[in-house]
C-alpha cells in the first residue's frame, strides 16, 4: 500500500503544478492580448514581434469600420461632424482610454463628444411629431 499511495499523492502533486502552470500561461496570453487590442484599438504601442506597419494598417482598418457603423447609428452625429466625420472620430477614439463595449454605446459617446467640443446637432425632422412641421403651427402645441 506505501508504493500506490505514494504514486498518488505524485499524482495529485503534478495536477496542481499543472493546473498552476496552465493558470500562469492563461493569464500570460491574456496580457499579451491585452497587449495586441490596446494597439490596434487604443493607439498603444504594438508588442514585440509584431510588424508596426501591419499593425498601423490593421488599426487604422479597425476605425474606419467603426466609424461607418457608428455613422449608420448616428446619422445625426455624422451630420454634426460634417466634411470632418473622419478626423472627428479619429480625435473622439485617440482620447477614449479603453474600447467601448458595444457599437451604440461607442455611437453615442461620440454624439456627446461632438456636442461637448460644440458641434450642433441638425433637428431631426421625423422625430418631432408631424403637426409640428404644418406651417403655421411650428412650435405650437396641438
Amino acid at each position: 500500500m506505501g508504493q500506490s499511495a505514494a504514486q498518488g499523492a505524485g499524482q495529485g502533486a503534478d495536477q496542481a503544478h499543472s493546473a498552476h502552470s496552465a493558470d500562469a500561461a492563461r493569464a500570460a496570453l491574456a496580457e499579451r492580448q491585452g497587449r495586441v487590442v490596446a494597439a490596434l484599438v487604443a493607439g498603444g504601442e504594438p508588442p514585440a514581434g509584431f510588424d508596426p506597419e501591419r499593425m498601423r494598417v490593421q488599426a487604422h482598418s479597425l476605425l474606419a469600420k467603426r466609424r461607418a457603423i457608428v455613422a449608420k447609428l448616428r446619422p445625426d452625429a455624422a451630420e454634426a461632424a460634417g466634411p470632418d466625420l473622419a478626423a472627428e472620430f479619429a480625435a473622439y477614439a485617440r482620447a477614449r482610454t479603453e474600447p467601448p463595449p458595444n457599437y451604440r454605446t461607442d455611437a453615442d459617446d461620440f454624439a456627446a463628444w461632438l456636442r461637448g467640443r460644440g458641434r450642433t446637432f441638425p433637428e431631426d425632422e421625423r422625430r418631432r411629431p408631424w403637426w409640428s412641421r404644418l406651417p403655421g403651427l411650428r412650435g405650437r402645441a396641438l
